[in-house]
């Protein structure tokens, strides 16, 4: 622990990537392993394009109760470590691959959201995005002031990541001096491509995971735990 936190204080371009599993801590449920969403839903019927086109109100039943859901829980220790982390940095980005914002809640700014925001509702019709923060929704589905109807702005299976997002993300890992993997499987690609790409530029790469990953045993440091309980101890 010791070695990293050494690593960390001395880099001055460092990339977090995050994942369900910081979030989890906070209460907020993970999309696979026991309990996760997608063991209670199918994601066919629920995140993907066809999806909202065959049954609108469904969907967004399911997003309004999740977003009801995610307005309850807080970000935890892990998620507030990270923003003193970027207070302290040069050069800071935090790329995650979770929709439920608390990361911005938790003061951090300079975040990549590989997979899109909750909190943001895009037009089908004009393409205009906004940001809605209502729980419950008074209408569902909500419409859109042209009369469209409005969509989750996330990213949706079988859709591509926001282009520009991914541009930075990849920027930013090949010019990191430390990248810091936390709570995700690093199985689900692109963003579990950052780990490597990281590694092949030269950067050290520590994770903080409550289970290996694919990765764990080539990493500078691995270590087993909940983000809220190693992150404070790394960044201190």
């Amino acid at each position: 622990m010791k070695q990293a936190r050494e690593w960390l204080e001395c880099a001055s371009a460092v990339v977090v990537l995050t994942g369900a599993g910081i979030s989890a801590e906070s209460g907020v449920p993970t999309f696979r392993g026991q309990g996760g969403l997608w063991k209670q839903f199918r994601a066919e019927d629920l995140a993907t394009p066809e999806a909202f086109g065959r049954n609108p109100r469904l969907v967004w039943e399911w997003y309004d109760s999740r977003r009801t859901a995610l307005a309850a829980v807080e970000p935890n220790a892990g998620h507030r470590a990270l923003a003193r982390l970027e207070t302290r940095k040069a050069r800071f980005t935090l790329v995650t691959q979770n929709v439920d914002g608390l990361h911005e809640r938790a003061g951090s700014r300079n975040v990549l959201k590989l997979h899109g925001d909750i909190w943001t509702v895009r037009c089908v019709k004009c393409g205009r995005e906004r940001r809605e923060e209502r729980t419950p929704l008074p209408e569902l589905p909500p419409r859109c002031d042209c009369g469209g109807m409005l969509r989750p702005g996330v990213v949706w299976f079988g859709e591509p990541l926001p282009g520009d997002v991914w541009e930075r993300a990849e920027e930013a890992t090949r010019e990191a001096e430390v990248l810091l993997v936390v709570g995700t499987s690093a199985t689900v690609y692109p963003a579990a491509g950052l780990v490597p790409m990281a590694m092949n530029a030269g950067a050290r790469v520590i994770e903080c995971n409550m289970e290996e990953t694919p990765f764990s045993s080539g990493l500078d440091r691995s270590f087993r735990g909940r983000a809220g309980e190693l992150l404070p101890q790394l960044i201190v």
